[in-house]
């Protein structure tokens, strides 16, 4: 970092950051690059992907912010499972009224936006085996103006120390396949891969703690 760049203070989510959640999902969901081009609904990715940890699981989340905005975020859940069972209660429900399920649709024909409704309507589950060993989760995202600049691990960091607070034995994390560049970083931030989805779609990392 220059001398003269400006500070990045990464710090405690608040309500207010939830637009930069959904920003920041959309602009790094085409495997890592903006995906503002793909979908016609830009909410899509930060409904699943991000806002719901935010309103369910704050204490969970931290953002990464320069003197343009919040440019980051890391988000997850301590306990996968029970997280998975908050979402069913309180999150999916008001989306699935909003967004009809696409399943009459071919897997290869859906848009971005179907695929999406998709999982909204049949969320992903991380593998048993995953869970077992590494019960915690984690998401992670920053612009491109943040990345390679160290802020990535500065943000994990935190969230691990939050994670090793309250007593977490170990976390996962799921990347797509074509994103070569998040895999490398979850390997450099000590995960180890444990296998990749049928069909190929997610290579599944995880680290104890």
């Amino acid at each position: 970092m220059s001398p003269d760049a400006a500070p990045v203070r990464i710090r405690p989510a608040e309500p207010r950051d939830e637009a930069a959640f959904y920003e920041i999902s959309l602009k790094t969901g085409d495997r890592g690059g903006d995906a503002s081009a793909l979908y016609r609904d830009a909410r899509m990715m930060g409904h699943v992907y991000s806002a719901p940890y935010l309103r369910l699981l704050p204490g969970f989340c931290f953002v990464a912010e320069d003197d343009d905005g919040v440019a980051g975020y890391v988000a997850g859940a301590p306990d996968t499972r029970d997280f998975q069972e908050r979402l069913e209660r309180s999150w999916w429900p008001a989306l699935r009224r909003l967004y009809p399920d696409p399943d009459d649709v071919p897997a290869d024909l859906r848009t971005p936006d179907q695929r999406r409704a998709w999982m909204i309507h049949h969320p992903t589950r991380s593998p048993d085996t995953v869970v077992s060993a590494y019960p915690a989760h984690v998401h992670m995202n920053l612009l491109p103006r943040l990345q390679g600049r160290g802020h990535g691990p500065r943000l994990l960091d935190r969230w691990l120390a939050k994670a090793r607070a309250s007593r977490v034995s170990g976390v996962h994390a799921g990347s797509n396949a074509d994103n070569a560049g998040a895999i490398r970083f979850w390997e450099r931030m000590g995960f180890t891969r444990l296998g990749q989805t049928a069909g190929g779609r997610t290579v599944w990392l995880g680290r104890a703690l």
